[in-house]
């Protein structure tokens, strides 16, 4: 692949990675939809005269590491940012442009998290122009963490053991502004099925109704479930739950014989995502003993753990000395959404999320990332590479 030559700043390559449509092939229906991006990142990195490795996903997709070795047999210190957006449907700007504008970079992954990736990338650039360096860098570029983050597991259950080397730390991209994250919420995610008889809807009473059922259901989890949730942590704040999709029937004139809900529980650091389901299942045998006529059965889950990084672990001062040298804040934060960072934490990798622009810019209309935030992420990220690890 051809890199342009125009590539001379880190706004340079965050234009041309907003340029690629890397909308999550979940929600797109694009197969391997980072997949463009990954390689020009990798051909990049070769003309930085960086190493690179393929690491295979799914399909034709491939989580890219990319790596800078200083010293031999010094410690490694891991980069982690995703190349994966949310859909562009609705947004009043173009997705792909990179419009530069009043100090801002317009488009779709600008802030979340292309920025993180591309200022991850620039300052490696800068370390290996330096005369030395003390520690070994790996930037990893993943797949999927805006849908299942299949990325990052397939890279810790996979590849992380083979590598080598094991991290003394990561930093996870994401909009922080710059901020250190060292706690934010997990999340159970799974469906819930109830099951009617169908007949035609000039007779409802020949049939039952699946979709009826399921109000009594979305009913009791709203009366008896989410109202009883006290799990909270200082950091991210309650625990919280939430019925986000239904789907059911068939056809206008037939009584529907299915429906089927999603829900969304986010689970404080310290919970134990085991007991969800069965928490929630208590409630719908309740429900069932009080009205034998239904039937319902939970489904398909899907888990993300939360993240609680100690402030007594050793590479938390690591991040808050460089912070400090540059005169920004060091205070500890929490996050109410999830990242990569809780897998790695999950595998015995101490990770901080740490990176450029607000999360409320994250998959907004007109998303965009402010070139001043940019640039610090740059400085930041040199200092942390540049910096003694000491733990």
């Amino acid at each position: 692949m051809t890199i342009p030559q125009t590539i001379q700043t880190c706004e340079d390559l965050l234009t041309a990675m907003v340029s690629f449509d890397t909308v999550n092939a979940n929600i797109s229906g694009v197969a391997d939809a980072e997949l463009e991006l990954s390689k020009y990142l990798e051909a990049l990195a070769g003309t930085f005269k960086f190493s690179s490795r393929r690491f295979p996903v799914s399909g034709d997709g491939f989580n890219l590491l990319v790596t800078f070795e200083a010293v031999s047999g010094g410690p490694w210190l891991l980069f982690e940012s995703h190349l994966d957006t949310v859909t562009v449907d609705g947004m009043s700007i173009d997705p792909f442009a990179g419009r530069i504008d009043g100090g801002r970079i317009f488009g779709r992954g600008a802030c979340d998290t292309k920025g993180s990736g591309a200022a991850m990338l620039w300052a490696l650039k800068r370390y290996a122009q330096q005369m030395s360096g003390p520690n070994n860098i790996g930037i990893v570029f993943t797949l999927d963490e805006e849908f299942r983050k299949t990325g990052i597991k397939s890279f810790v259950r996979n590849d992380l053991p083979r590598l080598g080397w094991m991290p003394a730390g990561a930093v996870i991209g994401e909009p922080t502004q710059l901020e250190a994250v060292v706690a934010h919420t997990g999340a159970m995610r799974w469906t819930i099925h109830t099951r009617g008889v169908a007949a035609h809807s000039s007779n409802p009473s020949r049939g039952r109704s699946a979709i009826s059922m399921m109000v009594r259901v979305i009913d009791a989890l709203e009366s008896r479930y989410i109202p009883n949730l006290t799990a909270s942590h200082p950091l991210t704040g309650k625990a919280q739950c939430s019925i986000n999709l239904i789907q059911g029937g068939a056809q206008i004139n037939v009584i529907a014989d299915h429906c089927q809900i999603r829900v969304d529980r986010r689970l404080m650091p310290g919970e134990d995502g085991e007991r969800v389901l069965p928490a929630v299942q208590t409630v719908l045998d309740e429900l069932c003993r009080d009205q034998p006529d239904l039937v319902v059965e939970q489904g398909e889950s899907h888990f993300d753990p939360p993240l609680a990084l100690s402030e007594d672990n050793p590479f938390v001062p690591v991040v808050q000395r460089g912070l400090r040298e540059l005169n920004l804040p060091t205070d500890l934060r929490g996050a109410a959404y999830g990242t990569d960072a809780s897998i790695l934490s999950a595998a015995g990798v101490p990770a901080v999320v740490l990176g450029p622009g607000d999360i409320t810019q994250a998959h907004t209309h007109d998303e965009w990332l402010e070139l001043e935030q940019l640039n610090k992420a740059v400085e930041v990220y040199l200092k942390l590479m540049s910096g003694e690890l000491r733990c």
